[in-house]
């Protein structure tokens, strides 16, 4: 008789222990924030890179969902405009990808360092951590400007203690397989080599915010 009580306290622990796990296990909440690389610009629904970034680091087994705030034409600018309303509280952290058409656009790169300095302090100001996504100036735009709109995000970086991604086109930029006809935006198999590419660094993203949010 002692036994079967022993049991059964055993079992009503065991099943308390689980819900209480789940009821403190959560789902991470992270947002794409970019312009068109980020938005999925001319793809099927689903091929987005937040979507297919989802779906890997699911497949790991991380509870964790990729909302996408890609903006196509957005700039740095742009971005500052919508950070606070386009990044709802709830939010874990930020995958922020903007710049590439500052540097198309020949902006000063001191005006982009300037907008994603005041995006990165606002996240951090709601405690929501951000991966930075840097980017690289075309070719065309000359040595002068790249060297100074290259290492913005490094700096950035740094000053605020945020992870950075060096460049969200890795592996794709110069290879014209994996881009549309324009010759800039990623194709389907483009992302997925973007994914690819990026998903260890995402993930010890996502395993960082988790620590914090036990």
């Amino acid at each position: 008789m002692r036994f079967k009580v022993a049991a059964l306290q055993f079992t009503v622990i065991a099943v308390s222990l689980i819900f209480a796990a789940s009821a403190n296990a959560r789902t991470i909440n992270l947002v794409g924030f970019g312009d068109s690389l980020m938005a999925g610009y001319q793809l099927p629904p689903g091929d987005g890179f937040p979507e297919k970034l989802q779906a890997a680091l699911k497949g790991k087994g991380f509870d964790v969902a990729i909302a996408n705030a890609g903006v196509s034409g957005d700039t740095t600018t742009g971005g500052l405009a919508r950070i606070d309303w386009s990044v709802p509280d709830g939010t874990d952290g930020v995958i922020l990808e903007l710049g590439a058409n500052d540097a198309l656009r020949g902006i000063p790169p001191e005006e982009s360092e300037k907008n994603l300095d005041q995006m990165i302090t606002r996240l951090k100001e709601r405690g929501i951590a951000v991966l930075l996504v840097g980017m690289m100036a075309p070719p065309n735009m000359g040595a002068d400007y790249a060297a100074r709109f290259n290492p913005i995000y490094r700096k950035l970086s740094e000053k605020h203690g945020v992870r950075l991604y060096a460049f969200f086109l890795d592996g794709v930029v110069l290879d014209a397989g994996l881009k549309l006809s324009d010759g800039i935006h990623p194709n389907a198999k483009g992302v997925d080599v973007m994914v690819e590419k990026m998903e260890a660094d995402v993930t010890n993203f996502v395993e960082a915010i988790s620590s914090v949010k036990k």
